[in-house]
């Protein structure tokens, strides 16, 4: 036009589908399927896993099998868990006729609620909303496999890692630590997946320990859950409270009547219906919630101070724990405080 600026009509294409594919095969972002795409990154994670030519490999989440082949040209056999119907049976197309096909196992189902087989090794790219479960599924899992290389949300696997005194360590990173080895070994970029998740993500090496630690895990937990109830305040606090007083009270008459009764020791008892503070299982701890939402009134002001108060703090003040903060507490100063608890009657599941 005369005067001014001729524009051109921009060519409308068909809008791009909101999902992924690969292979005729759609991924669901609201399920967690972001399939790796870097074949560099595949390689390394290989790599990192140290597979020997005699390992049973048990894979978690592997989508339509770029990994899988590279652990079935490495190892013995792989055994692939997969909830989506349509992965295994894209799984089953890709390596039918292959010379890999009698050494794949592929077992459709959900991995939290699948008994799982013996394996050597694990390698895991899973949805980020099951990691905390499955880490704490394989920890526990018989016999102990060598190790696991899991890709998991950068922030949770910082949270693995972490040590007393980080930002980030919690009692997720204190659970995790007491049962295994944890090894922070590559940062991944959200641009290695299809489709590319909202976060980036890390690949963590877990070496269960062997001999698994000789402590009741139940208890372990209970303990762990009390003294991170705000991770930053003094133990002293914490153990001041009107809750956490009441609690463990509770469980400590009911030891006592049992004991007195039947003679029990709770070290052996997994069974036993003690109360416990917050929700009832570690494995469902997303290292999220160190600062729980909870009366932190101090039974203090009451008048007379209750011998089992006393009892209470004079073990923390035995073990100079009083002003000690969980945030900044090694396994070796938790387990301390635990077995002198323990020794004073005083228990946590």
């Amino acid at each position: 036009m005369a005067g001014g600026k001729m524009k051109k009509d921009k060519q409308k294409g068909p809008r791009a589908p909101s999902n992924h594919y690969q292979g005729g095969v759609t991924f669901h972002k609201s399920k967690g399927q972001h399939i790796l795409k870097n074949p560099l990154l595949v390689d390394a994670i290989v790599q990192k896993a140290g597979i020997k030519p005699t390992d049973t490999i048990l894979e978690i989440g592997p989508g339509t099998g770029n990994l899988t082949k590279k652990l079935l040209e490495a190892g013995k056999m792989v055994i692939a868990v997969e909830l989506d119907p349509r992965m295994v049976l894209e799984l089953q197309r890709r390596f039918q006729g292959t010379p890999f096909s009698n050494r794949l196992k592929v077992i459709q189902g959900d991995v939290l609620k699948t008994d799982l087989p013996y394996f050597d090794i694990c390698v895991a790219n899973i949805p980020y909303q099951i990691s905390s479960p499955l880490t704490f599924k394989l920890l526990f899992h018989q016999p102990a496999f060598r190790c696991a290389i899991i890709m998991f949300q950068r922030e949770f696997a910082m949270r693995l890692v972490a040590q007393p005194g980080d930002n980030l360590y919690c009692r997720l990173s204190v659970n995790t630590q007491f049962y295994a080895r944890v090894f922070h070994l590559l940062k991944v970029g959200k641009n290695n997946f299809r489709p590319p998740p909202k976060v980036d993500s890390s690949v963590v090496r877990i070496e269960p320990r062997k001999p698994r630690p000789e402590v009741n895990h139940k208890e372990w937990d209970g303990f762990i859950r009390i003294c991170f109830i705000r991770k930053n305040k003094t133990l002293g606090s914490i153990f001041k409270q009107k809750n956490v007083l009441s609690l463990l009270e509770k469980n400590y008459k009911t030891l006592q009547a049992l004991q007195g009764s039947q003679n029990v020791s709770l070290s052996g008892n997994d069974d036993m219906e003690i109360a416990r503070l917050g929700d009832e299982s570690m494995e469902m701890d997303d290292g999220m919630d160190d600062d729980m939402d909870m009366e932190c009134d101090e039974a203090e002001g009451e008048g007379e101070v209750s011998e089992f108060k006393n009892k209470v703090i004079s073990v923390l003040k035995e073990g100079k724990f009083e002003e000690q903060r969980a945030s900044k507490l090694s396994q070796e100063s938790f387990l301390t405080l635990l077995s002198m608890f323990n020794k004073a009657g005083i228990h946590f599941s």
